[in-house]
């Protein structure tokens, strides 16, 4: 799968339904040559241009699908943190 075929598709969280918007950017771990988290831009204030200068950082463990057209995570509200990523995966 290609980075722009993943940033085609809508981000929603099956924990409310909620749809988070499309993936502007990927964390990537060159170490281990795997992404480590999809990011997706803050709810827009002003006609698209100006976001609220948060944005969801969606650890690769929580993402649930990844569909023909859209990408079912499980947040919980912690990922609007940026240091969330780097938590060490819960069993």
């Amino acid at each position: 799968m290609k980075i722009s075929e993943l940033q085609a598709k809508d981000v929603v969280n099956i924990a409310d339904g909620r749809k988070l918007g499309q993936i502007y950017d990927l964390e990537l771990d060159l170490r281990q040559g795997t992404i480590r988290a999809l990011v997706v831009p803050g709810e827009s204030k002003w006609f698209g241009f100006v976001s609220s200068g948060q944005e969801w950082v969606i650890p690769w463990r929580q993402i649930v699908k990844i569909g023909s057209d859209v990408i079912l995570v499980r947040l919980d509200g912690r990922e609007r943190d940026p240091y969330y990523a780097q938590l060490p995966q819960e069993s």
